[in-house]
């Protein structure tokens, strides 16, 4: 026995009115948060029933949204309701100890400002830290669910029980009104009625809307369910979207032949900080997405990659790319090329049929260490999830991963200069540069 096994054996124990007061606090503890919870008939633990995903998140009292006021990626924003439909109203929940962690378009945490416990304290996005006061539990109430801050037990709610548009959104104790309900709806969900029409607005852009009845359950080639498109763009030169871009499930086409061939044009370039969501990418669609800085790219689904889905470019280290939702068929390289620095996460995708889901550039004009995360991710027919540099520092990092039939997790390269070939070095999580354990790999 080391010395310091034996300190450790000869210490005391806690006299028996020590330890009866040791375990009255942590009752108690467990106590508030059960009270909180508990505090209306018939509340039932809801966790389960919504599930990991991205939602949009409805008052019941006022059937407005939740929102990030004017789109904004700062952190310590109070968070309103507002007019469903616009940006910044996606909202993606990731199981944690306790419940879940929900985080904004900005890839920020919802919380509560101070890490109150006090009604009335406002609700906000903040810099994720994993605290109880940015971790909250569903409750059931009908089709509605109460939104519990597991810190204090108190429910998400429109400041004085607001409907208007525009109310800030704080914690209040939790009772059966209306606006302390909310309703969470799949961003991906397919439509529900059939109308074609046809409109040309130029030359080079031809706009056809079709909804169908349902969303496509994967065509018979084994991925998941797919989202139908509305409607039709055919798109002949690079679309520069700016900050913010919102496809409206439109189905976009028509830059490249379709091929692996490098160099193509992308069919969008994202400005730095920017989003892009809701669209569907068929081919040709060239080199897909740019990314020129920081950006999210969410709910997005290639029907057919052609060159890469999307690539990204920021030159800072601090970077951050968020996929966020969707997926990509028939990608007989790269899904996700990472040329310049920073972290990409992706995160409740699935591929199928891919050469590579990621790779970090083992041979760009510059050298950059790369970093990415996959999180919630499902591959079908797909070779590679993650292809990263290990003399440069790359890292990948993976969690509730599923695989159907076989893969390679993380592949390792050592980086070259351009006009070199990268030489494979390795495979396999080694606890440096690929970072998984058995229990984050599913195996169908």
């Amino acid at each position: 026995m080391s010395t310091a096994d034996h300190r450790r054996s000869t210490r005391p124990a806690p006299s028996r009115g020590t330890r009866w007061r040791l375990s009255l606090a942590a009752a108690a503890g467990a106590t508030a948060l059960a009270a909180g919870l508990l505090a209306w008939p018939g509340a039932t633990p809801a966790d389960a029933a919504v599930g990991a995903g991205t939602y949009t998140i409805k008052n019941a009292g006022s059937g407005l949204c939740l929102t990030v006021p004017n789109a904004s990626a700062a952190s310590g924003v109070q968070l309103q309701q507002a007019s469903c439909g616009g940006g910044s109203q996606a909202w993606t929940l990731t199981s944690v100890s306790g419940g879940f962690k929900i985080t904004s378009a900005a890839g920020l945490c919802l919380g509560v400002r101070d890490a109150s416990t006090s009604a009335g304290k406002a609700i906000e996005q903040q810099s994720c830290a994993g605290t109880a006061t940015q971790t909250w539990s569903l409750t059931a109430s009908g089709s509605d669910y109460r939104v519990v801050n597991t810190n204090g037990g108190k429910c998400m709610n429109t400041q004085d029980n607001s409907t208007s548009a525009g109310a800030l959104v704080q914690q209040n104790s939790c009772d059966s009104v209306a606006t302390k309900q909310w309703t969470f709806t799949p961003t991906s969900g397919g439509p529900t009625s059939t109308t074609t029409s046809t409109s040309t607005t130029s030359s080079t852009t031809t706009t056809t809307t079709t909804t169908t009845t349902t969303s496509n359950p994967g065509g018979g080639d084994g991925s998941g369910p797919w989202p139908s498109d509305t409607g039709s763009v055919h798109q002949t030169t690079t679309r520069n979207v700016g900050t913010y871009f919102n496809g409206g499930m439109k189905k976009y086409y028509g830059i490249g032949d379709g091929g692996q061939g490098e160099s193509q044009d992308p069919m969008f370039v994202v400005a730095n900080g920017g989003t892009i969501e809701n669209v569907i990418i068929d081919a040709p669609a060239g080199d897909g997405i740019h990314c020129e800085g920081s950006c999210t790219i969410r709910n997005v689904w290639w029907n057919d990659v052609g060159e890469d889905a999307a690539t990204f470019k920021a030159t800072s280290s601090s970077a951050t790319y968020l996929v966020d939702g969707g997926g990509a068929k028939s990608a007989s390289d790269k899904v996700f090329q990472h040329n310049g620095a920073g972290t990409l996460t992706i995160r409740n995708f699935q591929v199928n049929g891919a050469g590579k889901l990621y790779r970090a550039c083992g041979n760009c004009a510059t050298s950059y260490q790369r970093h990415v995360i996959m999180d919630g991710v499902t591959a079908r027919s797909t070779k590679v999830l993650a292809g990263i540099n290990t003399n440069w520092g790359d890292t990948a990092r993976f969690s509730r991963i599923t695989v159907y039939g076989s893969a390679v997790i993380c592949e390792k390269y050592q980086g070259v200069p351009k006009g070199s070939e990268p030489k494979k070095i390795g495979e396999g999580a080694d606890g440096k540069n690929c970072f998984y354990s058995a229990s984050d790999i599913t195996w169908r």
